[in-house]
């Protein structure tokens, strides 16, 4: 297999290419998204990762915008996500005009429900909505995020169901991609390998486990053995797993120090012995919620 570069991609299951290295913009304040993400772009950065709970669509709609001619817009890749007070068929519908509007963009490149709350009946028509948006050509791909094994068992039956409701194959929609907290001190190797199984594509927040655990002794001996970070050598870890890491920064030096992670890899050894047995998320954790919840 090639060595990976900031260029790299995934063919998602819809068609399109995704790139393998993502910018983040949670907590990112709006005043400051579009100046982190022109930084971001510069860094090489083509990836960037948002959602309407974020409440900066628009700055990054800004900066998308204020990118071209020389990125032209086929050339960024940008997320979003449905929050979990629209779930239901109208309300993410709403939503996805809604996000539309507010990042000023023709399209957004994916979209993805952003929690499995709400119940069987509203998460299925807020994936029937997602659906109705791809077709209509308001969004490209569409998957889901924060989804337990169990979730993600009922889509399948979900799309099953909207495609026998709906006339036939592909009709009920296609997963490309899921996003969770992954990192060695939360491996989710349960839904990795489900994901696996059926080609979807795998994102990473949290990758950096929100600094947490600097000084682990793996950590710190794999960056002095390489010359890297210890923010680094966790980056490097997801995209040697082949995740999608969704590093974040407001800060330039460390926008910069997160893309530059493509002029060393780790050995299978590595990347194992950097893993641990803990499941111990740093933040929410959606994928054990009940499927009536």
């Amino acid at each position: 297999m090639a060595p990976l570069n900031i260029n790299s991609t995934f063919k998602l299951p819809s068609g399109y290419l995704m790139p393998r290295l993502g910018f983040g913009v949670y907590q990112t304040p709006p005043k400051e998204t579009a100046r982190c993400v022109t930084e971001a772009f510069a860094a090489g950065y083509r990836h960037v990762d948002s959602a309407a709970a974020y409440r900066n669509e628009a700055p990054c709609g800004e900066a998308i915008r204020a990118a071209s001619p020389s990125i032209p817009r086929d050339q960024i890749f940008f997320t979003s996500k449905i929050p979990p007070q629209k779930m239901g068929y109208q309300a993410t519908a709403s939503q996805v005009d809604e996000s539309l509007a507010k990042s000023g963009l023709d399209y957004i490149d994916l979209i993805l429900i952003h929690a499995p709350f709400g119940g069987s009946a509203q998460r299925k028509g807020s994936w029937k909505a997602l659906v109705e948006a791809v077709e209509a050509g308001k969004v490209r791909s569409i998957g889901v995020s924060n989804y337990g094994v169990h979730h993600l068992d009922e889509l399948e039956r979900h799309i099953a169901e909207l495609e026998e409701e709906r006339g036939g194959k592909g009709k009920g929609g296609v997963v490309s991609v899921g996003q969770w907290e992954i990192h060695p001190f939360c491996r989710r190797q349960d839904i990795i390998d489900w994901c696996t199984q059926r080609g979807v594509v795998v994102q990473a927040y949290c990758p950096l486990v929100q600094g947490e655990r600097w000084g682990e002794p793996g950590l710190k001996k794999l960056a002095a053995k390489y010359g890297k970070s210890e923010a680094q050598v966790l980056i490097r870890w997801s995209l040697d797993k082949g995740l999608v890491p969704l590093p974040k920064s407001v800060t330039p030096a460390r926008i910069v120090e997160n893309a530059d992670v493509f002029d060393f890899e780790l050995s299978e050894e590595e990347v194992a012995g950097l893993e641990t047995g803990e499941y111990t998320p740093c933040t929410w954790d959606p994928t054990v919620s009940p499927l009536d919840e």
